[in-house]
């Protein structure tokens, strides 16, 4: 065997395997053995029959299989020789493989860095008290009865909180915008909508915000700037004029603090009201503290060492981030050219992020190494049930499917023990209060 090792970049590298024409022979021989042991032909008892015979009968299958065995051979004993320590296999080109010649396979490989680990153990942190004040209660009970609002006609000019039934029609210039999208009409006329007052979401960007004081019966006509990324691209950067009629004020009324709105959340009195809202912010507060501990040390860790991230585990991040980006903003309703205008700038900030966080995956990986942590049936346990969770799956069902796919499953250890060593880094962390906001 031969081995060559070719430069492609600081992390990538070429290795070249040449297979002398008795190794490629023996493979051949091992794999027709194999089948002549097992064949089954007439006028021979099971593995009696002879191996020309039994490699003419099954020459297709005994090719493919070859192959394979000449090409992991290949894989494993370069490995071996050649002390490669390799993140990924990136891909393979087979040369020409047949017995009694040698055979040249070509693996590109993305290497595993080499940096030295920087100090994770006793890095700074910061958190907020997680004690919720007298106002913060205030408003989580106030958002509650705001959940079950009613909203009762008024014949008075129209309030913030308001919310107005309304048509309107939209022009740019003198085209109408529902002639600029057809296919969106809605964005250019509506006979019949509700739009709150002062709320800063909506169809129509900023329409809310020249509503107030308008009563029912007024017309008005209402300047609107769509943003140069709005996600209609035929609206994006242009000033619209959009003709507003009144057609009815509702006013929010919230439902008081009695004895039906206690039971509907579980408590007797609003005591209890109090201190199941206090309890709840205060955990809120928790899991925000833990994100940003997490948030800082991986930033921490990042910036403490560098290195060439390998391009394979960098455009992998990649996808996998505008892949999820994608998903979160479909489903709040963006469509699908939106991200086509912009896509250019969106592989590019996505790149980004994903070089980071790669750079903060290989580190994560060099500390669970050197503290030894090791993924255990509880935590395979406990993502199993998150992640059928959030694929609203029954927990047996997902593991069953996942089962299926080692890659996934690899991943899913992967995963795992990288979560471990970042929980691990947080734990040894120095906490130290913020600065209390003004």
């Amino acid at each position: 065997m031969n081995i060559e090792i070719q430069d492609v970049s600081d992390t990538r590298k070429n290795l070249v395997v040449t297979l002398d024409p008795s190794e490629v022979a023996t493979e051949h021989r091992a794999i027709v053995a194999e089948y002549a042991k097992q064949a089954r032909l007439p006028g021979f008892r099971p593995g009696k029959a002879p191996a020309g015979m039994v490699e003419k009968r099954f020459a297709k299958e005994i090719v493919e299989e070859f192959k394979s065995k000449v090409v992991g051979k290949a894989y494993r004993d370069g490995l071996a020789q050649s002390k490669l320590e390799v993140q990924s296999l990136v891909e393979v080109k087979e040369g020409v493989i047949e017995a009694g010649l040698s055979a040249a396979v070509t693996f590109t490989v993305d290497l595993r860095p080499q940096f030295e680990l920087p100090q994770y153990k006793g890095l700074q942190t910061t958190s907020v008290s997680t004690e919720p004040t007298d106002a913060e209660v205030e408003a989580g009970i106030q958002s509650m009865r705001a959940e079950r609002a009613d909203f009762k006609p008024v014949e008075r000019p129209a309030q913030k909180g308001d919310y107005l039934k309304l048509s309107y029609e939209g022009r740019i210039g003198e085209q109408p915008v529902a002639e600029l999208v057809p296919d969106r009409k809605i964005f250019g006329q509506a006979p019949q909508t509700w739009e709150e007052v002062d709320g800063v979401e909506g169809l129509i960007p900023g329409l809310g915000t020249h509503l107030a004081g308008l009563e029912k019966g007024a017309k008005k006509e209402v300047p609107i700037h769509f943003a140069a990324n709005f996600h209609v691209a035929e609206l994006a950067g242009k000033d619209a004029l959009y003709a507003v009629e009144v057609l009815e004020v509702r006013e929010r009324v919230l439902p008081e603090l009695d004895e039906t709105f206690f039971k509907a959340h579980q408590v007797d009195s609003l005591a209890a009201l109090q201190a199941q809202t206090r309890e709840n912010i205060k955990y809120q507060k928790e899991h925000e503290n833990r994100a940003g501990q997490r948030r800082q040390v991986s930033e921490a860790l990042a910036s403490a060492v560098e290195f060439a991230v390998p391009e394979s585990l960098v455009e992998s991040e990649t996808q996998q981030l505008l892949r999820r980006f994608i998903e979160d903003n479909m489903r709040r309703g963006v469509p699908q050219e939106a991200f086509e205008k912009n896509k250019n700038q969106l592989y590019e900030d996505a790149r980004k992020a994903a070089t980071r966080n790669a750079c903060t995956q290989l580190i994560l990986g060099r500390i669970a190494e050197a503290e030894k942590l090791e993924v255990k049936d509880v935590d395979i346990d406990r993502f199993l049930r998150i992640e059928a969770m959030r694929a609203g799956q029954k927990p047996d069902k997902f593991a069953k499917d996942l089962g299926k796919d080692q890659n996934r499953i690899r991943a899913m250890h992967q995963t795992i023990l990288l979560d471990k060593a970042l929980d691990f880094v947080v734990a040894q962390a120095t906490v130290v209060a913020a600065p209390a906001q003004a």
